[in-house]
């Protein structure tokens, strides 16, 4: 008998698969790949921090967490830092396991099953999973070509999130670092209001995520007080170097929050995460010299890279995009660096970023390699 590709009727239906985000490779999996010792590996794909923050000196007379019990349900003393360092009411903050999370519980909050949300591509590929898990459709706008620093098209924008649920939005954007002035976004939600307003409907809700808030040293979350249904998403992942944390923030007003916070699983945020990202908050001084540092890096990278033929794009980020003369060619350097243990954020032959890679800026020592390899490596 031959097989065949067809269920069996009368049975019980088979689980619905959903779309999940593909983690990049594990730093053993490449260091046994590419036959090389784990410590060669350097992780320029991830967008961390080269450096922890030095709280030491807070933790040693403060950090003593109760780990037999569960986190405080109201996390008071993370929210009050939060709400100080942001300059927000701690009514309208959410602390959640990373910025993830925070995306995660506004999907479920917004979309439905055959909702829309809408999202501004290339961009970070999570707020497609998160709408899809719901069961929405995700409307994707390019945006505008590089030649016009990837801005947001706000007419095509406008215009597909007419009877949309969500719009995502990035900013600083990931993997562009491409940046869109605040007076931009608030002219996109003016329009969205607008045509919400004449066509008799709510507007949709509108999601910044702001990862990478403090490398540009502004925010959207002003905003908030003009657009009601604006979500604002922040990390402790980034400038504050906790990504091993996950730590990460809802800001919105009290109305617009209150759905979000309804699908949250209790104490979600770790004991220990809690009082790390409490403690990097009120120490603010050592994020900005986290991005001081990053930012010399970032210019030190762009230079030499520059000066080989890698053809960056403008950022502000902790990271830097590059173009090469062909997908090809990105794919050739791509394989170049990691078989030196040197690992870029690479693109499918699919993606129109795909003549591209994006490097992590990291330490003046780890930076050194990249440095060296791109000598080597035809642009």
């Amino acid at each position: 008998m031959s097989a065949s590709n067809e269920r069996p009727t009368g049975g019980p239906a088979e689980p619905k698969s959903l779309p999940t985000y593909v983690w990049e490779p594990t730093t053993d999996f490449l260091a046994a790949r590419y036959g090389l010792p784990r410590e060669a590996i350097v992780r320029f794909d991830v967008n961390t921090s080269p450096l922890p923050p030095d709280l030491q000196d807070v933790l040693a007379g403060s950090f003593d967490p109760v780990l037999s019990e569960y986190p405080p349900s109201d996390y008071a003393a993370l929210v009050d830092a939060a709400a100080e360092s942001y300059g927000v009411a701690p009514e309208e903050l959410l602390p959640t396991a990373g910025a993830d999370e925070a995306l995660d519980l506004t999907a479920r909050a917004f979309l439905r099953e055959g909702s829309v949300a809408v999202g501004a591509v290339p961009t970070y590929a999570m707020y497609r999973i998160v709408t899809e898990q719901r069961g929405a459709t995700f409307r994707a706008v390019p945006r505008l070509p590089a030649e016009e620093g990837f801005a947001l098209d706000l007419p095509r924008m406008a215009e597909a999130s007419r009877r949309a649920q969500l719009v995502w939005l990035c900013e600083p954007n990931n993997p562009t670092g491409s940046v869109e002035p605040p007076e931009r976004i608030a002219e996109l939600l003016d329009r969205l209001a607008r045509d919400a307003a004449r066509d008799g409907r709510q507007a949709p809700a509108a999601v910044v995520d702001e990862a990478y808030a403090e490398f540009v040293g502004r925010s959207v979350l002003p905003l908030r007080a003009r657009f009601a249904r604006l979500v604002v998403v922040r990390t402790m992942s980034k400038a504050h170097a906790l990504a091993g944390a996950r730590v990460g923030f809802a800001v919105a007003r009290p109305e617009t929050l209150a759905p979000i916070i309804s699908f949250r699983a209790p104490a979600s945020v770790s004991t220990v995460s809690a009082a790390l990202a409490t403690a990097s908050l009120r120490r603010p001084e050592l994020a900005a010299a986290n991005v001081a540092r990053i930012a010399e890096q970032r210019s030190r990278l762009i230079e030499e890279l520059a000066g080989v033929g890698w053809l960056p794009y403008p950022s502000e980020t902790n990271f830097i995009l590059f173009r090469f003369g062909s997908v090809e060619m990105a794919a050739a350097a791509g394989e170049a660096l990691l078989r030196r243990g040197l690992v870029p954020r690479t693109f499918g032959s699919d993606h129109p970023l795909a003549d591209c890679l994006r490097l992590t800026v990291r330490s003046a020592q780890e930076n050194d390699r990249p440095i060296r390899a791109a000598r080597e490596i035809p642009a």
